[in-house]
């Protein structure tokens, strides 16, 4: 898993590369807790375009970061998700809390 970061204005964007399975999930949560914490963003954008597949441990990572923010008193965002990772996100009912925007493909 690939992570790339870009903040401007209070606004972190964190795009996620690759696979988000059970093997790389819980460092990729580790990463974006950090970068949180380091850069205290007023928002989290969690760019999921470059994501190729996402099991159920992606739902942990989406909740850990909106705790995270909230924790904060910030807001968090879940855009540009690709078919297959929105109906694992559908699934888990995680949009009644988390606003999330699907890509356009």
């Amino acid at each position: 898993m690939k992570i790339i970061t870009d903040i401007s204005g209070g606004r972190m964007t964190v795009r996620l590369i690759g696979e988000l399975d059970h093997h790389g999930a819980r460092q990729t949560m580790l990463e974006i807790i950090d970068r949180i914490d380091m850069n205290l963003p007023r928002t989290l954008v969690l760019d999921m375009s470059g994501l190729t597949f996402m099991d159920s441990s992606g739902i942990a990572v989406v909740l850990k970061s909106y705790k995270s923010m909230k924790e904060l008193g910030g807001r968090m965002l879940v855009a540009n998700v690709p078919k297959q990772a929105m109906k694992v996100l559908d699934a888990s009912g995680v949009q009644r809390i988390i606003t999330i925007s699907a890509l356009h493909e």
